[in-house]
């Protein structure tokens, strides 16, 4: 159990005097001698050191921490807070966002309630408070904001886990200081947010239940992310808290490294949420659960109730947010029920926004259910299913609730659409966020049926969910359900669905259409669009026209359009001014102009200033840099070199490099490829994902080996798939390849088998798989 937390209610005037006091010890004078140092009166001294007295002025609060020797600034604080306090104002002064905590209901900033209401009049309790290790690091996050340092710290765990009633618990040493708080939610999170993020006044505590809302809003999340650095960095506006909750799988996207190649769509959050996140468990620890135990034996009933359901596995936060109750109504509810249930649960988990169309749902639906249980539907199956799912669970939890989402009525935050999407007119619905996690695990590898696509065409109309079941569709191998859904999205305004069908013309040779495509995205905001225009002038040699697009993508931020241009620099030989701009693009976030300005150091006979770069990138953390150089040097015939190389990458943590030598050395060198293998192995310090799922495979266990490359491949290791695929090939197994294409298909890594160039049964003219059971 951790230590019991310091008392941080004390009022600002306490604390001030507290501080005076302690510095008139340690200087060791009288309040006369002190009052002679600091030039003020004795009667002015004593009232300042009086427990009943007035609050000092800011001049006498100035003149006693000179004599004293104390810092100036943190006391005039101390004495601003106070007079604020003694005259009932709020700390901030009402000049900014929020309003004084002690005025929020708690259950308005999305706590779970602990259980039932005995009837709709009654008041929801909520059970008393377990102290975990991360109420500890809350607990001094908030000290240092009182301190007037600002501070910010996102609490990262599953559903119902107690995330936000520990930060409701956390700020209320703030409520007894007359802070405000503040959670943007009005017309949307991330539109309040950043609408007025730059009017939050000093002593606010800043509310980010659900962070995803606000970080991964795709127009506004990186902006958000900039203007809440700016916020914490900025003195003259502080102090402030800034307190948020996150899913794991929202932190690991916003935190993770882009893969070489890959777009990086959250590095200003990645920054931003770098040393400012702490993690909840799933479960009550032996000490939690005593302290539970004696908050239940001192009459706490809720808790009594959830340990008593929940005290072998120690899940009662859970049990306590009613997140069983969810489960069993979803895993014991009638046919119909559960359809709805798991076209919403697929809906999520493949991209759409947080409130789902019921059109759209009860569309859906039809295919989740059997031929017997369709054929039983009465004519109102669907409103006695929606009846059903709006029961409530333990108070405002339901499984299925019917939403209201308010209407933007700001202008739009970024540039304007090719086309604007009318808000929808039918009833939105929300899926309770534990079942939305259970669906995200438990149906991780299944493929949604022929409806759920159908319905997604016919009803729905926002971009972004068009766009987003559309490259779903592609991961899962239905390239024409993709297709046909992007078409859709493009016709939204989807800037990326343009992009792709852009890339769909130019294969099929139709030059105009895909230029009119690549305008078209550039119009609705994204420069990628003037990036690949620019490629084609390039590869046509129009270096000039190439170079203008070039300017316009990067000056509209994308950095792998300065690539472009180092790229032409590159080609006249102005090798110097090439660099500069390779390293542009390297500081901008182009995960691949290190390689870039890697090859042309080779290319030019510079192999010491190739290898430097590499150990650059790798002392940055982007050991990548080492698996092209071994690439280069295998293909020069130099093994020993890349041998050499793979080796310091391993030592650099990075086995990848190893792993790259024991593939291409197979066949033609079956010594070295071990002997690359075991090094990898080694420096791994246990067998490699890629060696289990060989060993399986060799033992006959297809099932397991597939397991462990379908994990990895989830991981971004698309490599152990397409091991698979290779040893399947060549033992001419073609069953075998049909199960992993299947298999892969439906975890959504089809097109990393597609991409690799080995599909044994080729494309069908529209781009889709021509495998039999590609079928819808």
């Amino acid at each position: 159990m951790p230590g019991k937390e310091p008392d941080r209610r004390e009022k600002p005037l306490a604390k001030l005097r507290d501080k005076l006091s302690d510095g008139l010890a340690h200087k060791r004078l009288t309040k006369t001698q002190l009052a002679t140092r600091a030039g003020l009166s004795r009667t002015t001294v004593q009232e300042a050191f009086r427990a009943d007295g007035t609050v000092p002025s800011a001049e006498t609060v100035a003149a006693l921490a000179r004599a004293l020797g104390l810092p100036e600034g943190d006391l005039l604080d101390l004495q601003r807070r106070a007079a604020a306090h003694r005259n009932g104002l709020v700390a901030g002064g009402g000049e900014g966002p929020g309003r004084p905590i002690g005025q929020w209901d708690p259950y308005d900033l999305e706590v779970h309630p602990s259980g039932a209401a005995a009837s709709a009049s009654s008041v929801r309790a909520l059970s008393g408070y377990v102290r975990r290790a991360h109420d500890q690091v809350l607990a001094d996050a908030v000290g240092e904001a009182m301190d007037g340092r600002s501070q910010m710290l996102v609490l990262v765990g599953s559903s119902s886990t107690g995330k936000t009633r520990a930060c409701w618990e956390a700020v209320q040493p703030l409520a007894a200081e007359g802070w405000l708080l503040w959670h943007p939610y009005d017309p949307t999170r991330a539109e309040a947010a950043l609408a007025d993020l730059e009017r939050v006044a000093p002593h606010t505590v800043v509310w980010f239940n659900e962070a995803q809302h606000y970080l991964g809003d795709s127009q506004a999340g990186e902006r958000i992310a900039a203007a809440l650095h700016t916020l914490l960095s900025d003195p003259s506006r502080g102090p402030v808290l800034i307190l948020g909750t996150l899913w794991p799988e929202y932190e690991d996207q916003y935190t993770a490294i882009p893969r070489p190649g890959s777009p990086d769509p959250h590095s200003r959050s990645r920054e931003l949420l770098a040393g400012r996140t702490v993690t909840v468990p799933d479960t009550f620890d032996q000490d939690a659960l005593g302290a539970a135990a004696r908050l239940a034996q001192g009459g706490d009933r809720l808790l009594a109730d959830a340990l008593a359901r929940a005290g072998s596995h120690g899940r009662v936060a859970q049990d306590l947010a009613g997140a069983p109750e969810l489960l069993r109504r979803y895993k014991h509810g009638a046919p119909a029920v559960r359809a709805l249930l798991e076209a919403a649960m697929d809906a999520r988990r493949l991209g759409m926004v947080l409130h789902l169309p019921q059109a759209f749902l009860t569309a859906a639906a039809a295919d989740y259910l059997t031929d017997d249980d369709w054929d039983r539907l009465t004519n109102d199956w669907a409103e006695a299913a929606y009846a059903d799912l709006a029961r409530p669970v333990h108070g405002k939890q339901v499984p299925l609730a019917r939403t209201n989402p308010r209407p933007a009525r700001r202008p739009p935050i970024g540039p304007t659409l090719v086309s604007v999407t009318a808000p929808p007119t039918g009833p939105m619905l929300r899926l309770a966020d534990y079942l939305e996690q259970h669906g995200r695990t438990a149906r991780r590898l299944l493929c949604p049926p022929a409806s759920f696509w159908h319905a997604a065409y016919t009803h729905l109309a926002h971009p972004s969910d068009l766009n987003s079941l559309a490259e779903a569709a592609e991961d899962m191998g239905r390239a024409q359900w993709a297709h046909h859904l992007r078409l859709r999205a493009a016709e939204a305004g989807h800037p990326y669905a343009m992009i792709k069908l852009a890339w769909a013309r130019e294969r099929a040779g139709d030059w105009e259409g895909a230029q009119s495509l690549y305008w078209m995205a550039a119009d609705a905001g994204d420069p990628r669009g003037l990036k690949f225009l620019g490629q084609k002038l390039e590869m046509a040699g129009d270096r000039k026209g190439a170079e203008s697009l070039y300017r316009q993508a990067s000056e509209a931020g994308d950095p792998d359009a300065i690539r472009g241009l180092a790229r032409l620099r590159e080609r006249v030989r102005d090798l110097a001014g090439a660099e500069a701009l390779y390293r542009r693009a390297a500081d901008a976030g182009d995960p691949n102009a290190l390689s870039d300005l890697m090859l042309m150091r080779d290319n030019a006979g510079d192999r010491k200033g190739a290898e430097a770069i590499a150990r650059e990138a790798a002392d940055a953390g982007d050991t990548f840099q080492y698996t092209v150089l071994v690439e280069m040097r295998e293909d020069a015939g130099d093994h020993e070199s890349a041998q050499a190389l793979a080796r310091e990458a391993a030592d650099a943590g990075d086995i990848s490099p190893l792993l790259h030598l024991w593939r291409a050395w197979l066949d033609s060198y079956p010594e070295r490829a071990e002997s690359a293998f075991r090094q990898a192995a080694e420096a791994n310090g246990s067998p490699a994902p890629a060696h289990l799922a060989r060993t399986r495979e060799e033992a006959g266990d297809r099932e397991g080996a597939e397991a462990i490359a379908l994990k990895a491949a989830d991981a971004g290791d698309f490599y152990v798939l397409r091991d698979l695929e290779r040893m399947r090939g060549k033992a001419s197994d073609q069953e075998g390849l049909d199960a992993l294409y299947r298999h892969a298909a439906d975890a959504g890594h089809l097109r990393s088998l597609l991409g690799h160039g080995r599909w044994q049964y080729g494309l069908n003219p529209d781009g889709s798989p021509s495998s039999p059971w590609n079928t819808e």
